[in-house]
């Protein structure tokens, strides 16, 4: 039978985390658990645990490259996310693989784990910037990596906007700023997105959650917005659905113990079914 539904489809391209937590398993733990088929391209191997990374493995850059291909070819995703990519090669890699086609980019700038454990080379920032931010859609860096890959200051809402302002210069139509490494009783995401009339800003605020179990809550919300916009979503509305995602996740595993360090969030809390749409 030559059936006309399909499932919606996200592909990450980005790395192993052997802990299960953070990159490529909690891509797919998340679009499994937002109802989306999730396809991957494994840019590197890392050997981690909740107290950090110990090692990583890149993968040969054309292997990247033909991961892609054969996923966009024949499954035809809705989305891309983009996590760690490692170094400068196989940024190049990417970026030469996604401008073959015309599709909706998450780009998650993963530099430095949270232990400290450098997941870009230097070299590779600057690639990045030049060659993949013109290819995306929003892109979704912390604090101290927007500090990274700008060098300016963000004290300040007005400084966190010119930053913004800065890297959608080089292409990217939408940045969101993650507010999770900031002080307070309450954390704030600002999306930034350009418009006719010049930037517009949507500010998503949370209470803080005391738990240690915070690995891979940056992968997890970018995997989040590219399954909510796999599902049909605009980018704003994916990102307010993946904020609620992130936030429900890290509350439902607070109270668990997994590891001795930062364990993972809850990303099955309350998984949704993968239905079939009709193909447009």
């Amino acid at each position: 039978m030559n059936s006309k539904k399909s499932y919606p489809i996200a592909l990450s391209i980005a790395g192993s985390d052997s802990s299960g937590g953070a990159g490529i398993q909690a891509d797919i733990k998340t679009f499994s658990a937002l109802g989306v088929y999730g396809a991957t391209a494994i840019t590197a191997i890392t050997a981690q645990n909740t107290l950090g990374v110990h090692s990583q493995l890149a993968i040969d850059p054309q292997m990247v490259y033909d991961q892609i291909c054969a996923v966009v070819d024949d499954l035809h995703p809705q989305v891309v996310k983009i996590g760690m990519l490692s170094n400068e090669g196989i940024v190049r890699a990417v970026a030469e693989a996604l401008r073959k086609y015309q599709l909706p980019v998450i780009l998650d700038p993963v530099i430095i784990s949270t232990s400290g454990h450098r997941l870009l080379s230097e070299d590779a920032q600057e690639v990045l910037k030049h060659k993949l931010l013109p290819l995306s859609t929003l892109v979704t860096p912390n604090i101290p990596e927007m500090s990274t890959l700008t060098a300016m200051p963000l004290a300040t809402f007005e400084d966190k906007e010119r930053a913004a302002q800065h890297l959608m210069q080089y292409g990217a139509t939408s940045v969101l700023l993650k507010g999770g490494h900031e002080e307070g009783d309450t954390k704030s995401d600002i999306l930034f997105s350009m418009s006719p009339s010049g930037v517009q800003s949507t500010i998503f605020s949370s209470q803080t959650i005391q738990t240690r179990n915070t690995h891979g809550t940056g992968c997890t919300l970018s995997a989040a917005i590219a399954a909510f916009m796999a599902r049909g979503l605009s980018v704003g509305d994916a990102v307010a659905e993946g904020k609620h995602y992130v936030t429900e996740a890290i509350l439902s595993g607070a109270d668990v113990s997994m590891g001795n360090g930062f364990g993972p969030v809850n990303h099955g809390f309350n998984p949704l079914k993968m239905v079939a749409n009709e193909r447009k």
